[in-house]
C-alpha cells in the first residue's frame, strides 16, 4: 500500500506561477502601499494593522536598533567580521547570540504582563496584582524582566515611547500593569522600567503572543548589527585584536589527579 505523503500547510503565503499572496493580498498591491511594520503586522497576525497599531509597532522596531557595541551579539558579529567571514555568517553569529541574557528578558516581561492582565477582572484590579507580583519576585530576591538596566540608570527608551503611547491615545492594560510595576519598583528600589519592559507591554497590548517577543527584538536589532559589520568590515584591520596576551589571566585548575604509583620494591 502506498503511503501518502503529508501536505504541507500553512496561511501565510501563497505562491503559484507568476503570483505571490501574502495573507489573501497580492504582493504587487502591497508594494509601495504599506510599510515594513505594517507587512510585519500582517505576515504575524494575519490583518492589516490600524494607523495607530502601525506607528506603536513601528517605533518599538526603532527603539530596538541598535545599542553600540556593548551588547554581546554586536560584539560577536565584529569579531566574526574581522575574520573575513561573509555577512551571512557575521550576521547569524550575532543572531546565535540571544539568549537568556541578552534579549531573552523580553519574552518573560511579555509572559508576566499577559499571565497578569489575565488574573484582572479590570484595570482597577491591576495596581493590587502588580503590588503581588512585586513582593513575590522581591521576596524571592529575583529580578522582574524589563526592569532595571545594567548600563542606564533611567534608559531614554521607555520615555519616548510612553509619549507616543500617550499622543495615540493607544495605552491598554497591559501598558498599566508595566507602568504600575515601575512605579511600586521606583518606591522601593529606585528602579526604572528598560525597553525590554516598554516593548514587551506595547506588544503585548498590540495582541503578540510572548513567544514571538525575541523575533520582534531580533527585527528591530537586525539593522544595527548589519551596520556594525559593514563597518568592522571597511575601518578596521582583519583578524582584529580585542585583548593583547598579557591582558589575559591563565588560572591553572587540576580537574584530572593522576592516580599515584606505587613505587617498585
Amino acid at each position: 500500500m502506498t503511503k501518502m505523503r503529508t501536505k504541507w500547510r500553512t496561511s501565510i503565503t501563497k505562491i503559484e506561477p507568476n503570483k505571490i499572496i501574502i495573507r489573501g493580498i497580492p504582493i504587487e498591491r502591497l508594494i509601495g502601499s504599506i510599510s515594513f511594520p505594517e507587512v510585519v503586522y500582517l505576515l504575524i497576525k494575519g490583518k492589516l494593522p490600524s494607523e495607530k497599531e502601525a506607528r506603536m509597532l513601528e517605533a518599538v522596531l526603532v527603539s530596538f536598533a541598535d545599542h553600540g557595541v556593548t551588547p554581546p551579539s554586536t560584539q560577536v558579529s565584529r569579531i566574526i567580521a574581522s575574520t573575513g567571514s561573509p555577512v551571512n555568517a557575521c550576521i547569524a553569529g550575532g543572531l546565535l547570540a540571544f539568549g537568556k541574557h541578552h534579549a531573552g528578558a523580553i519574552e518573560h516581561a511579555m509572559k508576566l504582563f499577559q499571565n497578569s492582565v489575565e488574573l484582572c477582572d479590570s484595570e482597577d484590579d491591576i495596581p493590587e496584582v502588580a503590588r503581588d507580583v512585586v513582593n513575590k519576585y522581591i521576596s524571592k530576591g529575583k529580578k522582574i524582566p524589563g526592569y532595571g538596566h545594567r548600563f542606564h540608570n533611567e534608559d531614554p527608551r521607555p520615555v519616548r515611547l510612553f509619549e507616543l503611547a500617550e499622543e495615540l491615545n493607544f495605552k491598554g492594560p497591559h501598558m498599566v500593569f508595566a507602568l504600575e510595576v515601575e512605579k511600586i519598583l521606583n518606591e522601593l528600589k529606585n528602579i526604572k522600567m528598560n525597553v525590554d519592559g516598554a516593548c514587551a507591554s506595547i506588544l503585548s497590548d498590540l495582541g503578540f503572543d510572548w513567544r514571538i517577543g525575541v523575533g520582534m527584538f531580533m527585527l528591530g536589532r537586525l539593522p544595527g548589527i548589519i551596520a556594525h559589520i559593514y563597518e568592522e568590515r571597511t575601518k578596521e584591520p582583519p583578524f582584529r585584536k580585542f585583548f593583547d596576551v598579557d591582558e589575559i589571566e591563565y588560572e591553572e585548575e587540576q580537574i584530572f589527579r593522576p592516580p599515584k604509583l606505587k613505587t617498585p620494591e
